[in-house]
């Protein structure tokens, strides 16, 4: 039971800074370059290759190369699920304009 509760603390402690979040959320949709996500996220790419650096370390995140181009994608089936669910519940009622 603690081993699992433990994984979901790393899971949840890895989500919860807004910007990883964001990034996770817009992968949802599917694989993303640092440059797309950086202005889905509204940062510089150096900012958000750190930010994916850690979502890759933490097994969140996957990467494939493609070129020159580095794609990235969510690896961890519990944090889509988990994104997919927060966007249910938070993104859902921003459209309705709730």
């Amino acid at each position: 039971m603690m081993k699992n509760a433990d994984k979901a603390c790393d899971l949840l402690k890895s989500l919860a800074h807004p910007h990883r979040l964001g990034i996770v959320c817009r992968l949802i949709d599917g694989k993303a370059s640092v440059g797309e996500l950086a202005e889905f996220v509204g940062l510089r790419d150096s900012t958000v290759s750190q930010h994916l650096s850690l979502l890759r370390k933490d097994g969140i995140v996957t990467t494939r190369r493609e070129g020159q181009i580095i794609w990235y994608s969510i690896k961890d089936d519990s944090a889509r699920r988990l994104v997919e669910l927060l966007h249910s519940i938070y993104c859902k009622n921003r459209k309705e304009g709730k």
